[in-house]
């Protein structure tokens, strides 16, 4: 059985949202017991992490990171069609993913105490991002 559903996510800007409960809610209404849940995002200025879901510092520290390895306006980059951070934006999403893929067991997702699903946001403005998640069970 494959199960597939769109996902409008709204941003407020760079930063993560947590996307968990939306995936659930995904993977539950395919009615999937065992299988596997593929999570896409149709952008290229945005991406996808596992990351911790009890302590917002360690995603803080990840933007903190990832800002001082890719600045806003590096004289570096030729693109910058869209402002200064068009193209450490497009950075960011190829050092991440913009697919996950997380096992499903007993028809929930097998995730790690900690674990969470975040889209993270690489432009400073707010955007509308497109997601497609996909089930593949029984």
């Amino acid at each position: 059985m494959i199960h597939r559903r769109d996902l409008t996510i709204p941003t407020h800007g760079r930063g993560t949202v947590d996307i968990t409960s939306h995936v659930r809610e995904a993977v539950a209404s395919s009615g999937a017991r065992e299988g596997l849940a593929t999570v896409w995002i149709q952008h290229t200025s945005a991406s996808l992490i596992v990351c911790e879901n009890a302590d917002p510092t360690v995603r803080r520290d990840l933007e903190a990171f990832v800002h001082r390895l890719v600045p806003d306006g590096d004289k570096l980059f030729e693109h910058t069609d869209e402002g200064p951070d068009d193209m450490p934006a497009h950075v960011r999403t190829v050092l991440t993913q913009t697919s996950i893929g997380i096992p499903i067991a007993a028809g929930r997702l097998v995730l790690g105490t900690w674990q969470g699903l975040y889209l993270w946001e690489h432009r400073r403005a707010p955007h509308t991002r497109r997601l497609t998640v996909t089930v593949i069970g029984e």
